[in-house]
Order: C-alpha cells, then structure tokens, then sequence
C-alpha cells in the first residue's frame, strides 16, 4: 500500500452523514414520517433547517415547524419513534458518498491520526460502522456522548483530545453548514463538501465540488490555506 508523508497536518476528522455516506435520504424519510406521526406534514424549509442538527435541536426543529409545543412527554416520545425508525432505515447497507470510500483508505495509507465525528447517536453510528468500517477510524465521537453537538465546537473538540493532537493540526471534512461551524469553532481547518444545502463560504474553509480524487497533497494543501 502506498504510503505518503504529510507536513502540517496530523489528523482528519471525518463527518459522516452526507459526507463519508448518503444518508442523508434516509434521514429525510424518517423525519417526515415523524411529522405525519405528530400530525402534521413537513415543509421543504424545516428539512432543511435539519441538515446536520443534533437530535434534541432536530426534535425542537421538527415540533416548530409544525407549530406545536410540545409536552416533556411529547418530546421523549418522538426522540424514541425517530430513533426506532432510522435503526430500522439503516439496518441494512448504506451508500457511500462519491469517493468517499477511496479517501478514507488514502487517509489510512498515510498514517494520519483519524476520527469520526458526528451529531447522529451512537447507536445508529454503530450501525453506519459497519458500513464504513471501523478500521477506517482511531476514535469515533457522537452527538449523545458530548455536552453540545453541533454546531458547537464539543464534539470536532472531543476529537482531537482523543486523539492527543491540536484542533489547528487538524482538517475536519464536513457538508453541512451545521457541521463546518462546529468544526470552524474548535479551531480546526475545514475542507466543505456540500450534499444536501449549500454552505456559506466562511474565513478557515476550503471548498471541493466532490471527494472524488482527493490526494493528500490537496489536504495538506487544504488545510495550510484554511488557516493563513
């Protein structure tokens, strides 16, 4: 396997819905359905406000724009279906975002320090893993196992502390304007890959149309010009 020295860089922190999968699909049909279940039907406008979002502010979202206020009770009872269902969405195999699947062995191959981070439970995360491979991965943090998800800094910060290395020695790969804020937040570099809603264009970004022939010279790359 070829191997590659990197300068700068020391870790990818890898986004997983919409960036490394194409899930995000199956979150659409599992928080619609939600919606039909509360009684209501979901706007374009609300799915889109959901894109990367934590599930206690996906659930608040969700009764929002519905415009219902819901019960403690009300809330638990929603978070149990909309977690029921996703496992049910995602018990099978997932696909894989383009060239996704090539740039987490690239990645590998290098030697860099990696991690997953993502908003979505760790129960649905383990299901992904098998998708994904946890190979792939030297720490794994989820939206559940943090004080804050994202768009706060905690989980891309949780990340790098596992990992023993600097939040500014890292390259988080995000899709989401959620998750590229978070990962701005903790100070690290951010390479934007847009899936499903575009992503402003914020100071510590880079942009790439696709993950389709990344190289580690293009991360390295990345990630110097993100934070000049």
């Amino acid at each position: 396997m070829e191997t590659y020295e990197v300068t700068g860089l020391a870790g990818v922190l890898w986004d997983m819905d919409g960036t490394l999968l194409d899930s995000e699909k199956l979150w659409d049909v599992a928080m619609r359905e939600l919606s039909v279940e509360l009684g209501g039907e979901m706007t374009d406008a609300t799915r889109r406000a959901l894109i990367g979002a934590a599930a206690p502010e996906a659930l608040r979202i969700t009764f929002a724009g519905l415009g219902i206020e819901p019960t403690a009770e009300q809330v638990v009872a929603a978070g149990e279906w909309m977690q029921g269902r996703i496992v049910e969405l995602m018990a099978g195999e997932i696909p894989w975002r383009p060239g996704a699947r090539e740039a987490l062995g690239m990645v590998r191959a290098a030697g860099l320090a990696t991690g997953l981070v993502t908003n979505t439970t760790r129960a649905v995360t383990e299901l992904c893993l098998d998708t994904l491979g946890r190979e792939h991965f030297d720490v794994t943090v989820c939206g559940d196992e943090v004080p804050r998800g994202k768009p706060a800094p905690d989980p891309y910060a949780r990340a790098a502390e596992l990992l023993g290395v600097a939040t500014g020695a890292c390259l988080a790969v995000e899709d989401s304007p959620t998750g590229s804020r978070a990962a701005a937040a903790a100070g690290c570099a951010v390479l934007v890959v847009p899936c499903e809603v575009a992503v402003p264009e914020r100071p510590g970004m880079i942009f790439r149309d696709s993950l389709i022939g990344l190289t580690i010279e293009e991360l390295r790359a990345a990630h110097a010009a993100a934070l000049r």
